[in-house]
């Protein structure tokens, strides 16, 4: 697969500006479940779930623009699993960089000693 152009239905649910009825959707992910992921998954989950951010931040542009009650369509619970998972994934490739830098720093020989 070569390169697909989007354009800003990218930002819109199913196509719609406002969607009829809530989305159902699952959990955040557990810092755990990303841990054992490969650098790959983890970046390709960053983006599925910021495009989730903008979807959503552009539902609650159009609500305010439509004069639409929040109380109508409140994504709260969403935006919240999706600010979760992105600082859980953060917060994995921090241990792995940390992790990288102890074992730099383990495979480097000590200043002051004399190698034979």
């Amino acid at each position: 697969g070569g390169f697909v152009g989007r354009g800003l239905e990218e930002f819109f649910e199913n196509g719609q500006r406002l969607p009829a009825k809530r989305a159902t959707t699952g959990r955040s992910w557990m810092a755990s479940e990303l841990r054992q992921k490969s650098w790959e998954d983890l970046q390709k989950l960053w983006y599925v779930v910021l495009k989730e951010r903008n979807l959503l931040a552009s539902q609650r542009d159009e609500c305010r623009r439509l004069g639409v009650s929040a109380a109508f369509f409140e994504n709260r619970g969403r935006i919240v699993k999706c600010k979760m998972t992105m600082a859980r994934i953060k917060t994995v490739l921090n241990e792995r960089r940390l992790a990288w830098e102890k074992a730099q720093a383990a495979a480097e020989p000590k200043k002051g000693r004399k190698t034979k």
